[in-house]
């Protein structure tokens, strides 16, 4: 499966998978107001590439039920409150 990757031009660090290239049509129209204007990136051949932050076979799996894969932000780590609970 090839796939094309977006980034948001509203949310730091978030990414839209699709399976063609500017087809957003499988994409809530409200989902793309919150993700902002679509900026292409690449198209990954899922089968032969690793991703760097997302699982590959859960972003296939996406794709296939639903049509595309939203992938978001890692949480921010809270490194104050890890150092309290360290110190414990």
């Amino acid at each position: 499966m090839i796939v094309a990757i977006y980034k948001s031009s509203k949310k730091a660090d978030t990414y839209l998978y699709i399976e063609k290239r500017d087809d957003f049509s499988p994409v809530p129209k409200q989902l793309l107001q919150t993700f902002g204007r679509p900026k292409f990136v690449m198209l990954v051949p899922l089968q032969k590439r690793d991703l760097a932050i997302a699982d590959k076979a859960k972003v296939m799996a996406k794709i296939r039920e639903q049509g595309f894969y939203l992938q978001l932000p890692p949480p921010e780590v809270d490194l104050l409150k890890e150092f309290k609970q360290n110190q414990k």
